[in-house]
């Protein structure tokens, strides 16, 4: 019995190192060929640039052409469920996760592209990020460094 949990365990494991990444939302930035609100895919696999897929086409940041990563959160109490159901809910949070780099593309004027990403890429995509480009994150508030390092 505990070979075989052994074994989809690893199997588990191994899907989920083949295809490193996850969903993401354009909420906004200078890229003309994405729209606000587009979903889409971050993958962070690619050894030489950050990679968004989207339905309308890739966007590929090169690493060595990032020069600003900046990682916030939204974070909202869920009111209207506390008034609907119970006080209770007061005490949970809604986070949101944003993600803005600001880059220069291929003819040297600089660009930002603006995502929110799932919540179970934040930290890997900021590692990656950190480590491939050389930049460190930017934090916007308290909340997200402590999101961030784990805190």
């Amino acid at each position: 019995m505990s070979r075989l949990f052994s074994l989809l365990l690893l199997a588990a494991t191994a899907g989920a190192a083949m295809h490193p990444g996850g969903p993401a939302t354009c909420v906004g930035g200078s890229i003309t060929s994405l729209r606000t609100g587009m979903r889409g895919e971050v993958l962070t696999s690619t050894p030489d640039a950050f990679v968004f897929e989207a339905s309308s086409g890739t966007v590929r940041i090169p690493y060595d052409k990032i020069n600003l990563i900046e990682y916030g959160q939204e974070v909202q109490r869920r009111v209207m469920l506390a008034w609907m159901i119970s006080p209770m809910f007061l005490l949970m949070k809604s986070r949101k996760h944003f993600l803005t780099l600001g880059f220069q593309d291929a003819e040297g004027h600089q660009q930002a592209l603006v995502l929110r990403l799932d919540k179970r890429i934040v930290r890997s995509a900021l590692a990656a990020l950190e480590a491939r480009s050389g930049r460190t994150v930017t934090f916007l508030d308290a909340d997200a460094r402590k999101f961030h390092r784990g805190g």
